[in-house]
């Protein structure tokens, strides 16, 4: 991983192959190590940027609060560093939030965005509070928190299959610190709507959801792409795509690769 010094604290991120640049954005408690394979795949064709976001993996903590703005700027700052001037964006979760504040702060930047497992919409009252929980339960019991968030990302019917790769998401996820995922909770929180860009994006849009997800519950924002050229593609697992439906996935994304 390279680094760069953005605001006194490092961001790390990895600039491989050639071509078009493809911005991979990980998820909450989540690191760069999420795209091995997918970055692996899309550089024989493209350049591909993966960054640790604010409090995860190798990057600092900024503050207390990690909005998705903040976040959206230090992608800028190591676009900025690497001469990038235009990109696509794949986010999962949280990083298709980021994804999404990007494109609102810096629009001539964008061309195109996925949003893996992810969504234009700002947190319901319900989530808010169960945000809130979170950094309770955090607080009172980190590595209980991380083993029990890690494992339900995946539908129950694929947690014996892919019981390695849980193991290997907890690992990393545990080398997150506390301020980071506090940091990241509120954040995300406070989080704008964001479905605006699905409607009126010059570039195209790609989103993608799993029917068992049950961090992002498909019938609360299937309906974000109605009236709209958004591609809507749904898996039958859980929020986890890029490994519980991977190889449907990568053709997808770069089929879609094609039209950005």
């Amino acid at each position: 991983m390279n680094q760069i010094n953005y605001k006194n604290i490092d961001i790390a991120y990895s600039d491989t192959g050639k071509g078009t640049a493809i911005v991979l954005l990980h998820g909450f408690l989540e690191n760069s190590t999420m795209w091995h394979y997918f970055a692996g795949e899309f550089a024989k064709k493209y350049r591909v940027i993966t960054v640790d976001l604010l409090g995860h993996g190798q990057t600092g903590c900024l503050g207390y609060i990690h909005t998705m703005e903040d976040m959206a700027d230090a992608i800028h700052a190591v676009l900025h560093e690497l001469r990038i001037r235009k990109a696509v964006f794949m986010g999962h979760s949280m990083g298709g939030y980021v994804a999404l504040a990007f494109a609102e702060l810096y629009p001539d930047m964008v061309k195109g965005i996925v949003l893996q497992n992810s969504t234009s919409l700002a947190d319901s009252d319900e989530r808010k509070k169960n945000r809130d929980r979170a950094i309770k339960a955090v607080k009172q019991n980190y590595t209980a928190f991380i083993r029990m968030s890690i494992t339900n990302l995946f539908s129950e019917d694929n947690r014996e299959q892919f019981a390695a790769e849980i193991e290997t998401l907890r690992t990393e996820a545990l080398k997150t610190p506390l301020q980071g995922i506090v940091a990241a909770l509120e954040g995300m929180k406070v989080r704008k709507d964001r479905e605006v860009i699905l409607h009126f994006a010059p570039y195209p849009i790609l989103l993608v959801l799993g029917k068992q997800d049950q961090s992002l519950v498909y019938d609360e924002h299937a309906g974000q792409a109605e009236g709209t050229d958004v591609k809507f593609v749904t898996y039958p697992h859980g929020h986890m795509s890029h490994i519980e439906s991977r190889d449907e996935l990568l053709k997808e994304v770069l089929e879609f690769f094609k039209n950005c």
